[in-house]
């Protein structure tokens, strides 16, 4: 059959709103997908509902759609996306209200049986990953617009590959490719040259759109539509791949895909061919991740300036702590963000952060701001703070769990109103680590010279609930003979002293001159406990590469 081309338009909800247009106007495609979900959107979702139990799903997407839904109608592309969140339906039919009022003739289905918040007392939002086959079941039965609620990132590549080759639920390798095609897409312009490490290779000012050309096979080529900027090419789809994974065994709901089975190959420019990508079983359980509000928050930053930061520091610490005795979680931070001698105010300045925690609004909220401000005239001198303390806002916990198939309900809801069932999975087969590859030969000694890891290293980091993971991979064959024996999980911790006392997994990728590091609890609840500076670990990659070793002197 003929070559399906998806693109996508959104790796987030807030990600640039003119590219639907753009996508649809830019060159040809078959299918448009959205992905506009993730742990953070589900809770600000569960709070939209709460006020209003309609909400619940991306009014971007509406907007978005306001202005492409005719034009995607005229060049027949199909529009895949998650961005029902919480209510599906409600999008669904909010989507078809704006097509009547447009006059599109766009047949609407939807996607539900995810939730299981009623399951998950004191949970503002639980819901189940699903997997591609309802949204398959809705493309066959002729809609052109599908929207989800919390599906797999990656589902909504396989549902439009498996409707349009005919793929069945134990075509593991063909799926598994769909998989892989589908997490280069998720993220959007992540993989055509946006945050990447070596972006200086290409102009990243306003990087294009990806899409993937997929095969029958399950082979695909990562690429992007002609003129549009960014760039297309091994290291940037090698970043994408390694974001937000862990082992070689990359479990999802329709497959488990081998991550060390993955190769690429540069097939021309802005194109790159992924293939060899081999699948099995999924696992006999469903990841859900369960959303609750965990209390409240506050923040105050300190700016000491000028001579004796560690004293003025210790200052503010004992003046704030009468105030402090109440609140179940306090945190001190000092970032020495000054220089001596500095030629401006700013560079001459550290910040002292405290951030507090409790379930109580009031014992986080102005009491203890007014207490931060009380000092403005009796602490140390130079005192201010970025900005005025809040009252205390709510902040949500995330917390990842595996539910047995049988008591998800997945249902593709048709455009027509049907409503079809989605068996589960057959054939299951338990998660268990792949044994340890074999690693390339040592680097002959040398000469070394202390310098960055990033100088032969690229890296990529994020977040999964209150873990993080770091991919990192070599640019060549002899840098990577040199990091897959020297960038142990110990010299992990050496070099990121917040994971010293953590427990960290070192994963290696052999096919990708990579290795992918999990690093357990380093964001305490979550993003949206905001646990940490980067709270979302979307920088700890170029911190690691940011760090000094003694590197062979021939890779330099």
């Amino acid at each position: 059959m003929s070559v399906l081309r998806v693109g996508n338009a959104s790796g987030f909800y807030g990600d640039r709103f003119s590219a639907m247009r753009e996508m649809l106007t830019d060159g040809p495609l078959d299918v448009l997908t959205g992905d506009y979900l993730a742990e953070l959107t589900m809770l600000i979702l569960g709070r939209d509902r709460l006020k209003d139990p309609g909400a619940g799903y991306a009014r971007t997407f509406l907007r978005q759609l306001e202005e492409c839904l005719g034009l995607a109608h005229e060049r027949g592309v199909r529009i895949v996306a998650n961005a029902g969140g919480l209510n599906p339906a409600g999008l669904a039919d909010a989507v078809r209200t704006l097509a009547g009022r447009l006059g599109v003739p766009v047949r609407v289905a939807h996607v539900e049986g995810d939730d299981l918040t009623a399951a998950h007392p004191g949970t503002l939002a639980a819901h189940a990953y699903l997997g591609g086959f309802g949204i398959a079941a809705c493309l066959r039965a002729g809609a052109d617009v599908v929207v989800t609620g919390r599906v797999t990132d990656a589902a909504l590549v396989t549902g439009p590959a498996a409707a349009h080759f005919g793929w069945g639920p134990a075509e593991y390798d063909r799926l598994a490719g769909a998989v892989v095609a589908g997490h280069l897409l998720e993220c959007g312009a992540q993989a055509t040259g946006g945050n990447y490490a070596f972006f200086q290779d290409g102009d990243v000012r306003r990087p294009g759109f990806p899409l993937a050309e997929l095969h029958a096979d399950g082979t695909c080529v990562i690429t992007k539509h002609d003129g549009t900027g960014g760039f297309v090419d091994v290291g940037t789809v090698t970043a994408q791949l390694l974001y937000e994974t862990g082992g070689a065994r990359y479990a999802g709901p329709d497959v488990t895909t081998r991550l060390d089975t993955v190769r690429l190959s540069q097939d021309g420019p802005d194109r790159v061919r992924v293939e060899g990508v081999r699948g099995e079983a999924p696992p006999p359980t469903l990841k859900a991740g369960l959303n609750r509000l965990g209390g409240f928050r506050n923040e105050v930053a300190f700016v000491l300036t000028g001579l004796d930061i560690e004293a003025k520091a210790a200052l503010v610490r004992d003046q704030m702590e009468p105030a402090l005795g109440k609140v179940s979680d306090v945190r001190w931070d000092l970032a020495r963000t000054d220089r001596p001698d500095a030629p401006t105010e700013e560079t001459a300045s550290a910040l002292l952060r405290l951030v507090v925690r409790d379930a109580d609004q009031q014992v986080v909220g102005r009491a203890l701001s007014g207490a931060a401000i009380e000092l403005a005239l009796a602490s140390h001198p130079g005192f201010h703070v970025l900005a005025p303390p809040g009252k205390g806002a709510p902040y949500g916990v995330f917390e990842a769990a595996h539910v047995p198939r049988d008591t998800v309900a997945h249902v593709a809801v048709l455009h027509d109103g049907r409503r079809v069932p989605v068996p589960a999975a057959q054939d299951t087969a338990v998660l268990h680590a792949v044994p340890e590859p074999p690693l390339p030969r040592p680097l002959p000694p040398g000469p070394v010279r202390r310098a960055p890891l990033g100088l032969v290293a690229g890296a990529r980091s994020g977040d999964k609930g209150g873990d993080a993971n770091v991919g990192v991979w070599a640019r060549t064959d002899d840098a990577w003979r040199w990091l897959a024996h020297e960038l142990t999980a110990d010299r992990f911790r050496e070099l990121i002293p917040e994971a010293r006392d953590l427990p960290v997994t070192r994963h290696p990728l052999p096919n990708l001159r990579a290795l992918n590091f999990v690093v357990e609890g380093i964001l305490g609840e979550g993003v949206a406990a905001q646990a940490r500076f980067d709270p979302q670990a979307k920088a700890l990659g170029e911190w690691l590469r940011a760090r000094h070793l003694d590197i062979p002197e021939v890779l330099l």
